[in-house]
């Protein structure tokens, strides 16, 4: 619990810093508090990154364009051949159906 405070202490520390040192802002919005959150993850990282900028990015989700264009290609292409399969499959299905409601008919009439 004690650390959990300290921790606490050194954050808000931190905190107060950044405002101070950033006096034109006056009033924090979203964005800010979003970056000042991200720069105090970044301060309490024990293993610092080599590039806070990446750190950053990681964690808000971004990764690079070809990263992303590349995942979502491989995403489609798994997705397109499920597709497939599942088009074939209800084909089959539908066909089947056909020949049993085609049996049953000739059944009822009999």
């Amino acid at each position: 619990m004690a650390h959990h405070t300290v921790s606490e202490a050194r954050r808000e520390q931190f905190r107060r810093y950044l405002e101070k040192a950033s006096p034109t802002v006056r009033t924090p919005d979203q964005s800010t508090e979003h970056l000042l959150f991200f720069l105090v993850a970044l301060y309490e990282d024990t293993e610092k990154p080599n590039n806070a900028s990446d750190f950053i990015k990681h964690q808000l989700g971004v990764g690079t364009e070809a990263e992303d264009a590349e995942s979502l290609r491989l995403k489609l292409n798994t997705l397109q051949q499920k597709y497939d399969q599942l088009m074939e499959e209800n084909k089959e299905l539908r066909s089947r159906v056909r020949t049993l409601q085609a049996c049953s008919d000739a059944a009822t009439t009999v």
